[in-house]
């Protein structure tokens, strides 16, 4: 019997799951590892190897870890669930012209309710992933703070998870620097996996195309979307494009056509299949609405208050006021921000902590 009980950790083979159930391990837990896997690559016609944290060499190199630390494993599967809901919608939102965060959806909705049910079935008091954000109970509610390490906190894409959730839920990378993980791993024999390069794409679209995706996904989506129309904020049609799902809102690059200065995607409308483009000061926006909102340290806020806003998970964040209307959430910035994308998550912050956070639905200027 462990000290400390039994804490299921979902082990991807990578540096930080592995240091994560190696240090919970050492600190006196039962720990099972679990490797789940979500989405088999070749069925994407896609031709780059598999690579990442369902690839057969990651899964082995979990089992590996595990069994060197006398560590229970086993394999996920998680396939239909994932493809159902997270590939589904991924497509989805890119057809109804929005930017989709699909890692915030599998989190909330795929990762946490598999490894949840499946603690329950072992008698696990809790689950840990090797994510860098911190989780603590106060006044009743469990509350997502931001890691130690500014550069990889990861408490934006956490913002979906349910009181129910963070309830069983450790992050025990959160109180360290990135830096510190990497010694750990070296110190434990793992110098080869410190020093591997971390990839930033989205794990069922490893080459990071994602249109080549969509092309293979949705039969007949070119004729579906060709033929519309690069058009200004007045309407002046200003060129031809390749279809409106292949374009997101900031974007510069491969619009592949001359204006004669830089033009940004300002807009997306799917119903007439255009894209509207503007000069990059026409991104700007002072407000938002934002739906469909979990709420984080607060059970509900009753008057508007002033938080850190985050529209994007690389955004240093700003400061606006932000006003809960039921499941909604009015944000008005301080300042303009630029290139506020529906579909992306809009996620607030009271000094560390995350009050909450949502699907931005559209913007406004003020």
């Amino acid at each position: 019997m462990s000290k400390k009980g039994k804490i299921l950790v979902a082990m991807s083979g990578g540096l930080d799951s592995t240091v994560a159930a190696v240090m919970l391990r050492e600190e006196g837990y039962e720990v099972i590892g679990v490797t789940m896997k979500t989405w088999d690559y070749q069925n994407s016609g896609g031709s780059k190897k598999e690579t990442g944290c369902c690839s057969l060499d990651s899964i082995n190199d979990a089992r590996t870890i595990a069994v060197k630390h006398d560590i229970h494993h086993m394999i996920l599967d998680i396939r239909d669930e994932f493809g159902d809901f997270v590939i589904d919608n991924f497509v989805e939102e890119y057809l109804a012209g929005r930017t989709p965060n699909p890692c915030v959806l599998c989190n909330t909705h795929i990762k946490w309710e598999a490894l949840l049910k499946r603690a329950n079935m072992l008698d696990c008091e809790f689950i840990a992933t090797g994510h860098y954000a911190q989780v603590r109970n106060e006044n009743n509610r469990f509350v997502v703070s931001k890691g130690l390490d500014d550069n990889k906190d990861q408490s934006y894409v956490l913002w979906g998870l349910t009181q129910q959730s963070l309830a069983k839920t450790r992050f025990p990378l959160g109180g360290f620097r990135k830096t510190d993980i990497r010694q750990m791993a070296i110190d434990m024999g793992y110098e080869e996996l410190a020093n591997k390069s971390e990839s930033y794409e989205i794990c069922f679209v490893p080459d990071n195309d994602y249109r080549g995706f969509l092309k293979r996904k949705v039969n007949g989506l070119e004729e579906r979307v060709e033929g519309g129309n690069f058009v200004n904020a007045a309407g002046k049609i200003l060129g031809k494009h390749r279809g409106y799902p292949f374009y997101t809102v900031g974007q510069r690059k491969g619009l592949e056509i001359a204006f004669g200065e830089p033009m940004f995607v300002l807009s997306i409308n799917p119903e007439t299949n255009t894209v509207v483009l503007g000069k990059e000061e026409e991104l700007n926006q002072k407000g938002m609405w934002v739906r469909n909102v979990n709420m984080g340290k607060f059970e509900t806020i009753v008057e508007p208050m002033e938080a850190l806003t985050k529209i994007r998970y690389k955004d240093v964040g700003s400061i606006a006021n932000i006003e809960q209307e039921g499941d909604r959430m009015k944000v008005i910035f301080n300042n303009h921000v630029k290139a506020i994308a529906p579909g992306q998550s809009a996620v607030f912050y009271d000094g560390n902590d995350v009050i909450g956070g949502g699907w931005i639905q559209s913007s406004f200027d003020v």
